[in-house]
């Protein structure tokens, strides 16, 4: 048989392609597909869904570029589930946005993508001197984000088109001066009121519970005293830092680095120049610049006739306003400071020449070289430590792009230890014990690097003590780490947290008598007002809370004052209970003109916000958007209002 192979290796092959090749695409599209629906849908809008993959991806995204912005921002805050539910809301709203502008068809043209670019200040940035776009470094900059000018382009029109699906919703909204005022009036209203503080805190000091009874509490609330998982871990990093320290320079290559970039490392030459400006801007007609050209040509004249007189001529005829007054001085510059047509007349020019006329964007120029500063030419003895370190820094950011390849596949090929990669690279292995899937209060580094401990605490982390992939933490900065000892969450035991037991316990029914208290109260003062024992009036309103709850200055003004006095009870949660009790009601102060007109114009926009909501809830039903996964309970307990 193999003979009969040797034989016939064209045919083998041919045999081996149409029977492999078609299995692979039947099979591995459809394991493909497969992998792809295994994926648990989170959510779904207009038919398709967006998986648990997606929106993870959107949200590292999200908290990548908020940590950014601001680095000092708590981790803790940008991983809560309240946050991973608010990306998933965007990324819902953008495939909602995304349907309707399919949907309704609305495409971009080519000049409006033109416009849009041109009028982008990254985009400009990146134009050259003669106005043109310098497409290579446009190249370079998208590709330094995993991007084609091809994909940009399509991702700024695709924008574009979901950013109509809004706008005329915006461009319309309108709400009358009369209608707002009515309801900034409502909603600014004052009140008298007087109040009845039942604090928890004065029935703690009654209260005495048994052992039973924090037994008790603690068996009915055991998720209070859970201990989160924790690990001690080893962990390697590499950055650019430890590159730069592991190279040395030779004292030849220093040198020949010396002689290369000598005229770069000494400074740029600068030149003094004065000028005379007959101004004449490029929309002037072609007689006005005619004119100007003209007398530019008589002043030349003058000056090349009687050079020494030229600061005199420039101070009665030039008509620039800086330079003018002494003598068209504009001391000393480098390439680079002024337009090109006056730059290279300068630099082509000897010390004491007068030029020719001078054309530019703001006129004509007569100009005289007064001075040449070349630079200073430093010994390579003088610039040794700085050559040395450039040259490092030059070597370091090259050699790291080399070895983050070696850590990067050293912790994948041997995941069972970080030993073998850290002595290839000559990298320090660190320890930290107790470290937890949520960083600590005031941790710094890698420990408090979210996509770092997500890794760490992953099931292929925790259950096989294996590596985890090199995480990219900050720019060239590549960490792995691996879990030595795994504590699982657990319920501490009772006598651990005994102390801590007792101190909630007290809380929730110190809380409890408070509100017990405060609403025996209600019911006996709304029966007979005169026997309520109540602090001195005050009037609140929303703009003057007198440093009150926002949940009494809110149930004060909602309750119904139709028929005044009125008493309310507000529960304020581990705090206690209030009595709030209504007298009077009484308008808002009169606005001055200036500020009553900025009030309406607030109005309006947030009236026109409603709208836009209202609008996009409409196209959240047309195109069937529903979020497949709970809500998490918001973290601010509101008030109860009992009245």
């Amino acid at each position: 048989m193999f003979d009969f192979i040797r034989k016939h290796t064209k045919v083998t092959m041919a045999l081996l392609f149409l029977l492999i090749v078609p299995s692979f695409v039947l099979f591995g599209l459809d394991g493909y597909n497969r992998s792809r629906e295994q994926g648990v849908a989170v959510a779904r809008v207009d038919g398709k869904d967006i998986i648990q993959s997606e929106w993870d991806r959107a949200h590292q995204l999200e908290v990548d570029r908020l940590r950014a912005s601001m680095p000092s921002l708590d981790a803790k805050l940008l991983d809560s589930p309240q946050a991973r539910y608010a990306t998933l809301e965007r990324l819902v709203r953008d495939r909602v946005i995304a349907a309707a502008a399919d949907k309704f068809k609305l495409v971009i043209s080519d000049q409006r993508l033109a416009r849009e670019l041109q009028q982008s200040p990254e985009i400009a940035s990146l134009r050259r001197s003669d106005g043109n776009l310098d497409m290579e470094r446009y190249r370079q900059v998208l590709g330094s984000q995993g991007m084609s000018p091809e994909m940009f382009e399509a991702n700024v029109r695709a924008d574009l088109s979901n950013r109509q699906v809004l706008v005329g919703i915006g461009a319309s909204g309108f709400s009358s001066s009369s209608a707002a005022d009515l309801a900034l009036n409502a909603y600014f209203e004052k009140r008298e009121i007087q109040l009845a503080r039942f604090n928890a805190a004065d029935f703690a000091a009654k209260l005495s519970p048994t052992d039973a009874d924090l037994d008790q509490f603690y068996k009915a609330n055991e998720k209070l005293f859970q201990a989160s998982e924790q690990a001690s871990i080893e962990y390697v990093m590499l950055d650019v830092e430890t590159v730069r320290k592991s190279i040395t320079i030779n004292e030849a290559d220093l040198k020949t680095y010396y002689e290369q970039n000598l005229q770069r490392l000494s400074g740029a030459e600068e030149r003094r120049a004065s000028h005379i400006l007959i101004t004449s801007p490029k929309t002037a007609s072609a007689e006005e610049r005619q004119k100007a050209k003209a007398k530019a040509e008589e002043l030349l004249a003058a000056v090349k006739k009687s050079p020494d007189t030229f600061a005199d001529v420039a101070r009665k005829n030039s008509q620039d306003p800086g330079s003018a007054p002494s003598g068209g001085d504009l001391d000393f510059f480098a390439r680079g400071a002024m337009v090109k047509p006056f730059e290279d007349a300068v630099f082509s020019m000897k010390k004491g020449d007068i030029s020719a006329v001078v054309e530019s964007e703001f006129g004509y120029h007569i100009i005289r070289l007064t001075d040449i500063k070349a630079p200073k030419q430093r010994s390579f003895e003088e610039m040794k430590p700085e050559l040395e370190a450039d040259l490092k820094k030059q070597q370091a950011q090259k050699k790291f792009s080399e070895t983050a390849e070696a850590f990067t596949n050293g912790v994948y090929e041997q995941a069972d230890s970080l030993k073998p990669v850290a002595e290839r690279l000559k990298l320090d292995i660190k320890t930290a014990s107790n470290v937890t899937r949520q960083p600590s209060a005031g941790t710094t580094g890698v420990l408090a690097s979210p996509k770092f401990l997500n890794a760490l605490f992953g099931p292929d982390a925790i259950e096989k003590k294996r590596n985890t992939e090199a995480i990219e933490v900050a720019p060239s900065l590549l960490v792995s780490g691996r879990i030595l000892q795994y504590t699982p969450a657990r319920t501490q035991p009772f006598a651990e947290v005994k102390d801590v037991v007792r101190q909630r316990w007290l809380a929730q029914r110190s809380a409890e008598e408070a509100r017990k208290e405060g609403l025996a109260k209600l019911v006996a003062w709304k029966a007979a007002p005169a026997s309520a024992v109540l602090a001195a009036p005050v009037l609140v309103s929303r703009e003057q809370t007198q440093n009150l709850p926002v949940q009494v200055i809110d149930a004060a003004l909602r309750v119904d004052a139709s028929a005044l006095p009125v008493f309310a009870g507000v529960d304020l949660g581990a705090q206690g209970y209030a009595i709030v009790k209504v007298a009077k009601v009484m308008p808002r102060d009169a606005r001055p003109e200036a500020a009553a007109k900025q009030e309406r114009n607030q109005y309006a926009q947030w009236w026109t916000s409603a709208e836009n909501l209202a609008y996009y809830n409409g196209l959240k039903e047309r195109f069937k958007a529903e979020i497949l996964v709970a809500k998490p309970a918001s973290d601010n307990t509101d008030a109860v209002v009992t009245q």
